[in-house]
C-alpha cells in the first residue's frame, strides 16, 4: 500500500514517514504543490494525505489538480481549523480532514479507513472501444485482435485518458500528469502525441469519435 505524504514541513514528513513507514506502508513525499502532482501521476499513490498551505501551488489546487485524472482518496492534514477551509478542501474532491496538532492514533484510523475505501473499489482493468482492447493491468493494447505498440509516453497519456471515461482532463492536468510540472505550457508535445495516439486507435484521425479535443479547454475520451 503506497501512501504519498505532501507537506512543506521538513519535521512532519519525516515523523509521517517513520510511523507509517513503521506499519508497513511504502511511503512518497513532497514538499511543495508541484511535486506532489508530478509524484502522484508517476507512481499512483494508493493514498494521498496533502496540507493546504504548501508554497506554489496550494494543497487545494493540488487536490482539484489530481481529482482530474484519479479517484485516489485524498486526506487533508492542515493547521487551518476554519470550517471554510475544510469545506473548500472537501468541495475540491479531498475525502476526509484531520487538524493539526493531531494525536497519531486518530490519524492512523483515517487512513485505515480511507484505505479499504480505496480497496473496495478496484478500477477495471479492461477498456474496450471500437476494435481497441486496453488492458491496464498488462499495459496491453490491441487493435482487431493485433498487438499495437506504443511508446512508454503515449502509454501514460492514454492510460489517464481512458481511466477518465468522459470527463474533461485540461491540457494542464495531461501535460502535469504525463510530462511533470515544469511543463504545462508545452501544448505542442500534447497535439503530437495526441495525434499519434489517433493514428493508431482511431477508426478516422480526421473525425475522431473517441480521442476528442474539447477546443482551448483539453481532451476528453468516450468509449
Amino acid at each position: 500500500m503506497r501512501i504519498l505524504v505532501a507537506d512543506d514541513d521538513p519535521q512532519i514528513l519525516r515523523a509521517l514517514r517513520i510511523t507509517l513507514a513503521a506499519r508497513g506502508y511504502e511511503i512518497e513525499t513532497a514538499s511543495d504543490g508541484a511535486t506532489a502532482i508530478a509524484v502522484a501521476g508517476r507512481t499512483h499513490p494508493d493514498l494521498l494525505v496533502v496540507d493546504l498551505g504548501m508554497p506554489g501551488l496550494s494543497g487545494v489546487q493540488v487536490i482539484e489538480a489530481v481529482r482530474g485524472w484519479s479517484a485516489v482518496p485524498i486526506l487533508v492534514v492542515s493547521g487551518r481549523t476554519e470550517s471554510w477551509d475544510k469545506v473548500e478542501a472537501l468541495d475540491a474532491g479531498a475525502d476526509d480532514y484531520v487538524t493539526k496538532p493531531f494525536a497519531i492514533d486518530e490519524l492512523l484510523a483515517r487512513v485505515r479507513a480511507l484505505t479499504r475505501r480505496g480497496a473496495s473499489a478496484p478500477e477495471e482493468p479492461v477498456v474496450e472501444f471500437s476494435e481497441v482492447v486496453v488492458d491496464l493491468a498488462a499495459h496491453r493494447v490491441t487493435r482487431a485482435g493485433a498487438p499495437v505498440r506504443l511508446t512508454p509516453t503515449e502509454w501514460r497519456l492514454l492510460e489517464a485518458l481512458v481511466r477518465n471515461p468522459d470527463r474533461l482532463l485540461t491540457r494542464e492536468t495531461l501535460l502535469t500528469r504525463v510530462w511533470g510540472p515544469q511543463y504545462t505550457n508545452d501544448t505542442g508535445y500534447l497535439r503530437l502525441y495526441i495525434a499519434q495516439l489517433r493514428k493508431k486507435l482511431e477508426v478516422d484521425t480526421s473525425a475522431p469519435r473517441h480521442i476528442r479535443t474539447e477546443s482551448g479547454m483539453g481532451y476528453r475520451f468516450t468509449p
